[in-house]
């Protein structure tokens, strides 16, 4: 049941949890507060809020089965929720929730718009509303030496390479917040480092086939894969290297207040 979520965490679960509580304070959660996590994934973000606000009452959704079955194991002691749904069509009343949050998920929803249409309606008015995403294009080192040397020996690879995703750059998550009428829009940016205590500690979790980059590499043949490999080893620990390293990331955050109603 747990394959998929196994393979996540180290690949970037790990990030996604040191960034967690940088983006817990960005987002102002306060104890007692209802509060959504859109795009709940493992349940590294509501396991942030509780740790740092106990009595928060979180509730996390998410689409995927598997993810959500992780994060109810997680948070047995933890006090909060997690539901199997869709975050464009969400099964809750509207202003059910004080504050609704959302980390590293909203660029991987089909249509962001009718995403954050939702977590509006969900939010009591002036209820805040916050979301993050990687800055995929240069602010991810992981990923960006990753496609960098994927791109450098294999060209036709630039089409994959997750740069092009949207909502990834300074000011796109902003200007979606806008587009739906919310009010003291601010976005910023949130950088975490993450050490790895050896460069097979990088790259074996490239073998577990999550995200674009994983789905790359197990598509290669193996002679294709190795030499990628050996790349990356070059560019991160010299050739006879093995670590340990560290590589920055960075996130761009953006909060606004859900408008009355009209």
């Amino acid at each position: 049941m747990f394959a998929q979520s196994h393979a996540y965490e180290p690949f970037m679960g790990r990030w996604s949890r040191r960034l967690a509580p940088l983006f817990v304070d960005f987002a102002g959660v306060q104890d007692g507060e209802s509060v959504l996590d859109v795009g709940a994934g493992t349940g590294a973000l509501a396991s942030a809020i509780l740790e740092a606000r106990p009595k928060a009452l979180v509730t996390g959704v998410d689409v995927a089965p598997d993810y959500v079955a992780a994060a109810r194991q997680r948070a047995l002691r933890r006090g909060a929720r997690f539901v199997v749904g869709d975050t464009q069509a969400l099964d809750f009343s509207d202003a059910t929730f004080d504050r609704t949050v959302s980390l590293l998920a909203m660029n991987f929803v089909a249509d962001p718009a009718r995403a954050l249409a939702e977590q509006i309606r969900v939010t009591r008015p002036g209820g805040l509303i916050a979301a993050a995403v990687w800055d995929y294009g240069d602010g991810m080192q992981m990923l960006r030496a990753f496609w960098n040397e994927a791109v450098a020996a294999d060209p036709a690879a630039d089409a994959r390479d997750e740069r092009h995703m949207r909502l990834c750059r300074h000011t796109q998550l902003s200007a979606l917040w806008l587009s739906q009428g919310m009010l003291a829009v601010g976005e910023r940016p949130l950088v975490i480092q993450q050490p790895f205590a050896s460069f097979d500690d990088y790259w074996s979790p490239f073998l577990g086939g999550q995200g674009p980059a994983g789905d790359y590499v197990a598509g290669l043949a193996a002679d294709t894969r190795d030499a990628l490999r050996e790349r990356l080893r070059r560019l991160l620990v010299g050739s006879n290297g093995s670590g340990p390293f560290v590589l920055t990331a960075r996130a761009w955050a953006v909060k606004g207040y859900a408008p009355p109603r009209s």
